[in-house]
């Protein structure tokens, strides 16, 4: 039975993932429903199978990452597919190579699916312009991470047994997140009521009218929720200052069991990572094997990047 049963979109990309807010309701349903199925396969003592043999997947990561490319990586050698990560630093992109030469470069090895992180927004969209290949988006600047959010979805129907109906509390560092704003898309499509909780600081301008309710004191959006999803400070994409330090940011928006009262009491625990303990949450929280579902998270990355993999090396 498909996880999602009512559908109302249009599809604009049809042979790329390049954000939550390109897929229709169907397209998300057999995304799920088909990571299901690899759910079982990843626990099994024989994880490989041959369903991707002879494709090419290259890994094309302009950011550091280790959850998301050693996922992607280790989701095609589990689906049989050949897959080949480049290492940037050592890359002509280091010597001043633009993405679009370096689409044409890997477009002549004729690979079959191109994942790419950038730090740039936008940058998938443009490669995809470029390459005769699928193309899948793990993380553009700011703006998107479709993968992230699917995993999560997956999570919480694992939990949860849905997503519909349930109060979804995002807490963090949400101007700097594409996790936040694929998160706030899928979650919204598929029947959950969102809070975003944030300093002033850190909350982007008219976030409202994506179809959420913003909360600067956290004990409020929190309450009566049933997923806290908790954000990395991303110290890297800020420039100038937006927190007046670590330690107060911790007193007022990072997750301890007294804010975590304000929620329900099967609330569900959840992060992106890499996780900051004793600033983003408290460390035995995130260990919490009854309430944390982040190393859940991280297995279930794999299986929706297999299903992601299978579908759009199918598509072209």
């Amino acid at each position: 039975m498909a996880i999602i049963k009512k559908f109302k979109a249009v599809k604009k990309n049809p042979n790329h993932l390049l954000g939550i807010q390109d897929l229709s309701f169907p397209e998300v349903s057999k995304i799920l429903d088909e990571a299901k199925t690899f759910i079982k396969l990843n626990k099994s003592s024989s994880k490989k199978i041959d369903l991707l043999r002879g494709k090419t997947q290259i890994n094309l990561f302009f950011e550091p990452s280790t959850r998301t490319q050693s996922s992607f990586e280790l989701a095609g050698k589990r689906l049989g597919a050949d897959v080949m990560s480049m290492n940037i630093v050592n890359s002509a992109i280091k010597k001043g190579e633009t993405l679009i030469d370096t689409a044409m470069t890997l477009n002549a090895m004729h690979p079959d699916i191109i994942v790419i992180r950038h730090q740039d927004s936008g940058a998938p969209n443009l490669l995809s312009q470029k390459v005769n290949c699928a193309v899948i988006n793990a993380g553009d600047g700011r703006r998107e991470h479709p993968t992230q959010a699917l995993l999560d979805a997956l999570t919480i129907i694992n939990r949860k047994g849905t997503v519909q109906g349930l109060k979804i509390a995002i807490c963090g560092d949400i101007l700097h997140s594409r996790v936040a704003r694929s998160n706030i898309y899928l979650m919204n499509m598929m029947g959950a009521e969102i809070n975003i909780v944030a300093p002033k600081t850190l909350l982007p301008h008219s976030i409202e009218k994506l179809g959420v309710k913003v909360f600067t004191d956290m004990k409020k959006g929190l309450d009566n929720c049933d997923i806290v999803m908790m954000l990395r400070l991303q110290n890297e994409r800020m420039q100038g200052s937006f927190l007046p330090s670590a330690r107060e940011y911790y007193e007022y928006f990072g997750l301890t069991p007294d804010k975590l009262k304000m929620a329900k009491k099967d609330a569900l625990i959840m992060h992106p990572g890499p996780m900051n303990r004793g600033v983003e949450i408290d460390t035995n929280l995130a260990d919490d094997i009854n309430r944390s579902a982040i190393r859940e998270q991280v297995e279930l990355g794999v299986a929706v990047r297999m299903a992601c993999l299978k579908i759009y090396c199918q598509s072209i």
